[in-house]
């Protein structure tokens, strides 16, 4: 090898990064030494076909030779590499967009053209994690208008594939999020899909949650669908339920949800984005947008709500949609169970209307496909709740839904964590505090939603009266470890639920 060139051989490492490229090489390198590389640079990396850029990561041990290069496997399996195949290695072009983060930074205010540079360059995988972060944390707090945002979700439409359907109406619904156990949107899939609506519903994996959608979807059915197989889902029975990461609906979203997860962040006018760029992408005309507010709710005050409506359907009217919030309770969990296995479990009840089935879960879900079936205006105002609950009550939602799941690859029965600890109270009394927040912090504790089968299942509500030694939760896990870790956690918050 001309040791003057900056070639190297790649030599699998197996090391995973999540989305970041990382890029390994040793500090004795001739690449290294002549480019005066050095730790968390980042460079280009490039093969025949294509290129990406990485962090670098400097080795002083034999994991790799002098003369061999290893990538992270994201960034690996972006550049499509095989053991001993040869990468070249040069220094990084200025990133332009920077300048607009930068300004964004000093509280400058960014159009159309900036979002769209930005948002460019983070789908391209230019972005380090550190330049997400500022990113996210430039726009977080409050720091953009309406017109940011609408320019934000624009951008974020057009970055990646955007479904059509030829149809005038195409319906959808998202949560705002904040409520553990809030698993409506499968269920409203099912009742307007078995009314005749198109709804081809992608969702996203849990950012700050225990469970997402996407999460626990994937107890049931095969979720990582691309857009030409979503296409055949819906057009054979109407709707789906897809993760969005795979089908490259608004792509730099799927990039953005991994960092707000890590800074537990949730920034409102990036929020709006994520949604309605998604809802676009994937072809939505109609779109209902629930809003729980609750102390230990992601929204915690009605003025909050109010503001976030108005925000919502204005740019969802900027962008070419047809938005209805609607605010509803989130003063504690929806249903009995937290976390993917114990939140399917719970569907699968109300779906084949068991007697045990968690009634407010089925409430909350008739209440919104209530008000798809109206926005859409096949049904008048006020017709709308009758018609979705025969729908569910005549098991036609029910067929809909293993149609779908079937059409998706396969229908799968969901099993529980082996591992359980029972939770009973010390004394009577009512219950008249559940923190949202801390429960759903239990649940992750105990493994969600990673481990798909761990989580809470609950079984009291506000406002009941409870008798000492009643069994108010059961705690799931999949290992000793991580119920011991829980339990640890419970033990050092009395107040997850507060009896009076």
């Amino acid at each position: 090898m001309d040791t003057h060139s900056n070639i190297l051989k790649y030599k699998h490492l197996g090391i995973y990064t999540q989305n970041e490229n990382v890029v390994y090489m040793r500090e004795d390198c001739h690449v290294c030494i002549s480019e005066g590389f050095e730790a968390l640079t980042r460079i280009r990396i490039s093969n025949a076909s294509t290129s990406i850029v990485a962090s670098l990561n400097v080795l002083n041990s034999d994991i790799l030779l002098p003369n061999e290069i290893g990538l992270s496997d994201a960034a690996a399996k972006k550049l499509n590499v095989s053991p001993n195949d040869t990468l070249y290695v040069s220094h990084l072009e200025p990133i332009e967009s920077l300048s607009h983060v930068r300004a964004k930074i000093y509280n400058q205010k960014l159009d159309y053209s900036a979002f769209n540079e930005i948002i460019t360059d983070i789908v391209e995988g230019d972005y380090s994690n550190i330049h997400l972060s500022a990113f996210i944390t430039a726009c977080a707090g409050d720091r953009m208008d309406i017109d940011e945002i609408s320019d934000l979700t624009k951008a974020m439409i057009t970055s990646g594939k955007q479904l059509n359907w030829n149809k005038d109406i195409v319906v959808d619904k998202h949560c705002i999020g904040g409520l553990p156990g809030n698993r409506t949107t499968p269920l409203v899939v099912a009742i307007v899909a078995a009314y005749g609506l198109t709804m081809p519903k992608t969702s996203s994996r849990a950012i700050t949650s225990p469970a997402g959608t996407a999460d626990t979807m994937e107890v049931l059915t095969n979720v990582t669908l691309s857009s030409e197989e979503i296409k055949t889902v819906v057009e054979k029975e109407g709707g789906c339920f897809v993760w969005g990461g795979t089908a490259q609906l608004s792509p730099a979203d799927d990039v953005l949800i991994k960092i707000e997860k890590a800074l537990d962040i949730d920034s409102e006018g990036q929020l709006i984005a994520s949604v309605l760029s998604k809802k676009a992408a994937a072809g939505s005309t109609h779109v209902v947008i629930d809003i729980p507010v609750g102390e230990t709710a992601k929204v915690r005050s009605t003025e909050m709500a109010e503001k976030l409506k108005n925000h919502m359907e204005t740019v969802g009217t900027a962008v070419g949609l047809n938005v209805k919030v609607v605010v509803t309770d989130g003063t504690q969990p929806v249903g009995r169970g937290i976390g993917p296995t114990l939140e399917a479990i719970d569907i699968l009840k109300v779906l084949k209307n068991e007697e045990d089935a968690p009634k407010d879960l089925i409430e909350r879900a008739l209440l919104l496909a209530t008000e798809l079936i109206e926005l859409s205006g096949k049904v008048e105002k006020g017709k709308g709740l009758e018609t979705a609950r025969e729908i569910l009550k005549s098991g036609k939602a029910y067929e809909k839904f293993i149609a779908i799941c079937k059409a998706q690859g396969q229908f799968s029965k969901p099993v529980l964590a082996p591992y359980k600890i029972e939770i009973k109270a010390e004394k009577s009394g009512v219950l008249q505090r559940i923190d949202n927040r801390k429960i759903a912090k239990l649940a992750k504790l105990s493994g969600a939603p990673q481990s798909k089968s761990a989580g809470i299942l609950l079984n009291v509500h506000l406002g009941e009266p409870i008798e000492e030694n009643q069994l108010l939760y059961t705690i799931y896990a999949e290992s000793k470890g991580e119920l011991n870790y829980a339990l640890e956690y419970k033990n050092n918050h009395n107040d997850i639920l507060t009896i009076i």
